[in-house]
């Protein structure tokens, strides 16, 4: 009953706050739209497309062999799970947390292998990383020495070793046989497995995420509009701000606004937490088919909790904030 109540009055809230400031809202609405048509559209519904095409023709082992000794003997993955982890590391959000989803969905991996990998999957893509966060990074001012690519890469991605080793005791995962199928294991034996490939259902599934993302980043964008306008004098607490609701707005005011190695700490742990708006999105993507006639299986949608998300990406965002601190503390000034 209160969370219902809640819920009225945040939605009232909201309508009241776009009558009365219908210009920010509109600049909001603006820049999340645009950040998606020329960004994210583009970005990643290719690599949304060519990864639903892997998927339905069986070629994703193929795909990640070469990497399966590591993905098996050190993150104890299966060959579904080493491509879930690799369409999330190279496609950014939230396509690690998409193919996570359909995959337990269509029983591929196992309900302990969707855990884990919901905690070690779902990042931003290096493409973002060397493109935006960089650019931004070379704003600062006061840095005493420049951020190299390699330092940004290590900080965002060697904290999934730590976290892959918390989530593996956490779900109890075990290191997968050779030849191991989740499709013939108990757990899926009431998961009905695809038995032929559409193209054009693939890409009809692929455009239908890119438009729940759109509509995540729009909003959340007019949010951020709205944050922006907040009386907060201490820029850091209004950049931090910023930066938890809407990971690129909140990179952009950071480096104009935040100086020396304490706006690069800002910007990397933005980056690594995804934000509230990446938040929503993953909870869109792991929620299974929209339509009454795909009803998901609860049981399996249970396991993919986005509470423990939600943790799994506070506990990513210390590890990174603690490498950057270590690497700069490790490497003298010039």
């Amino acid at each position: 009953m209160k969370k219902s109540l809640v819920s009225r009055l945040l939605a009232i809230l909201s309508l009241a706050l776009l009558l009365w400031k219908p210009d920010l809202a509109f600049i909001g609405a603006k820049n999340g739209l645009l950040l998606w048509g020329l960004v994210v559209l583009p970005t990643l519904l290719p690599f949304m497309i060519c990864s639903q095409v892997i998927v339905g023709i069986q070629a994703a082992p193929l795909l990640v062999r070469p990497l399966m000794p590591f993905f098996r003997r050190v993150l104890k993955l299966s060959d579904e799970g080493g491509y879930v982890l690799l369409s999330g590391l190279l496609c950014g959000y939230p396509m690690g947390a998409k193919t996570c989803g359909e995959f337990l969905r269509q029983g591929k991996i196992s309900k302990q292998e969707a855990g884990y990998l919901l905690a070690i999957s779902n990042h931003p893509s290096p493409m973002f990383l060397l493109g935006y966060v960089m650019s931004q990074i070379s704003l600062v001012e006061g840095l005493a020495r420049p951020v190299s690519v390699w330092q940004v890469l290590a900080c965002l991605y060697l904290p999934i070793l730590p976290l892959a080793a918390f989530a593996g005791k956490l779900y109890g995962l075990k290191l997968p046989q050779p030849g191991f199928s989740p499709q013939t294991s108990s757990h899926s034996s009431n998961v009905p497995i695809s038995q032929g490939f559409s193209f054009d259902q693939a890409m009809m599934s692929c455009i239908e995420t890119m438009v729940k993302i759109g509509g995540y980043i729009m909003l959340f964008s007019i949010l951020a509009v709205y944050g922006a306008r907040l009386p907060l004098k201490n820029p850091l607490i209004r950049c931090s701000f910023l930066g938890a609701i809407e990971i690129t707005t909140g990179i952009q005011a950071i480096a104009s606004s935040v100086k020396g190695p304490l706006a690069v700490l800002l910007i990397l742990a933005s980056a690594a937490f995804g934000g509230m708006s990446g938040i929503f999105q993953t909870k869109s993507v792991i929620s299974g088919p929209g339509s009454p006639e795909k009803k998901p299986d609860r049981s399996l949608l249970n396991s993919l909790s986005i509470r423990h998300y939600v943790l799994w990406k506070l506990l990513h965002t210390l590890f990174t904030c603690l490498c950057f601190i270590l690497s700069e503390w490790a490497v003298p000034l010039p």
